[in-house]
């Protein structure tokens, strides 16, 4: 009986190791040092909750190998998690202010951090080691974006401005004040030649990265754009606005090609699959937010919507706040999402979809 008991028990063994190899997160790890919950449901629940933070997240950012995870929020914090165990590797602290922005460089050694403090702070990834603090901005610094190379960072803020500095030296070397309201979004092209960037002037204008020069401006909102994500390869935007919409143009010509209506409320976020077949959205922050729809996976080229993922009702408030970031990883399995809940969530859009 005993013998036979082992047996089952190693079954059992191999069986949770092969989930786990089969990409769902949830077995042979070892336990976190932080809370962690996890699911092997393929429902509309997420496979992996991080707790650490204490307010709302504003930001999630895969790393570029896809090991790590970086998260900033309300709590003026950055945390850093291993994407497979959930234990939180780095708590930095050194803003005074909520952290609304992260980068990864594209090396994935160092982290761009941006706050109401108006700074953006540079550190190692791996020990939280302070590199770097620029101070160019005026007032609370909202999105950041590393150039290809790794040379240069574009920051966008409250001031109204988008600039462009050496992350070895913290020298600015241009400023780009095209829009008229808080800059909400910026997002280097893949070629890295031009730079996207959304405001509260209700605008996505495209320029230069080189002479700052402006190639389009996009009217299609109402609204002020959250955030602005380009296709992978570099012929089309998408941009999230405070209107309730997703909108995806040209980037060259500015010309409308769809909107996207399928979800509740503003929208925050927008970010494109790696291979370019896809777009998550995340709304919220309005008491019409229908729960279960809080954020959804598209169709990039027909709207059709093909996943849709709950928000949690915040735990300070107790109302559906929605979901302010989202980022997929490296190779388009997963996505990572932030909101009101303090949570830091992880969705399996693979098992949901094969087109992503």
């Amino acid at each position: 009986m005993k013998s036979g008991m082992k047996r089952i028990s190693l079954v059992v063994r191999r069986s949770l190791c092969w989930l786990f190899l089969c990409g769902l997160l949830v077995a042979c790890v070892p336990a976190p040092t932080h809370s962690v919950v996890t699911s092997t449901s393929t429902q509309s629940v997420p496979i992996a909750q991080y707790r650490g933070h204490t307010s709302t997240v504003f930001a999630s950012v895969w790393s570029p190998d896809g090991k790590w995870i970086a998260s900033g929020g309300n709590d003026s914090t950055v945390q850093v998690w291993d994407a497979r165990t959930g234990h939180r590797l780095v708590l930095y602290s050194g803003h005074t202010g909520t952290v609304y922005t992260l980068a990864w460089s594209p090396d994935g050694t160092r982290i761009a951090s941006g706050s109401d403090d108006s700074t953006v702070q540079i550190w190692n990834a791996a020990t939280g080691h302070l590199l770097l603090t620029y101070t160019g901005h005026t007032a609370g610094v909202r999105s950041l974006s590393w150039s290809l190379d790794g040379t240069r960072i574009a920051s966008g803020g409250n001031d109204n401005t988008i600039q462009i500095w050496n992350v070895a030296t913290g020298q600015r070397l241009l400023t780009y004040t095209g829009h008229l309201g808080s800059v909400f979004s910026v997002a280097w092209s893949p070629d890295g030649t031009r730079i996207a960037s959304g405001g509260n002037d209700s605008t996505v204008q495209v320029w230069s990265a080189i002479t700052g020069h402006r190639v389009v401006v996009y009217h299609g909102h109402s609204a002020g754009v959250r955030a602005v994500s380009w296709s992978p390869d570099g012929k089309l935007i998408a941009s999230a606005s405070q209107d309730g919409t997703t909108q995806v143009w040209d980037a060259t010509s500015g010309r409308h090609l769809l909107t996207y209506q399928g979800q509740e409320g503003p929208l925050w976020t927008v970010a494109w699959s790696p291979n370019g077949s896809c777009l998550a959205s995340g709304s919220g922050n309005t008491s019409d937010i229908k729960p279960n729809e809080t954020i959804q996976v598209w169709n990039a080229l027909t709207g059709q919507m093909l996943k849709s993922y709950p928000v949690l009702p915040s735990p300070n408030t107790g109302s559906l706040d929605g979901t302010f970031s989202l980022s997929w990883s490296p190779q388009g399995a997963w996505l990572a999402s932030g909101g009101a809940d303090t949570l830091v969530h992880l969705w399996h859009v693979s098992l949901a979809t094969a087109l992503c």
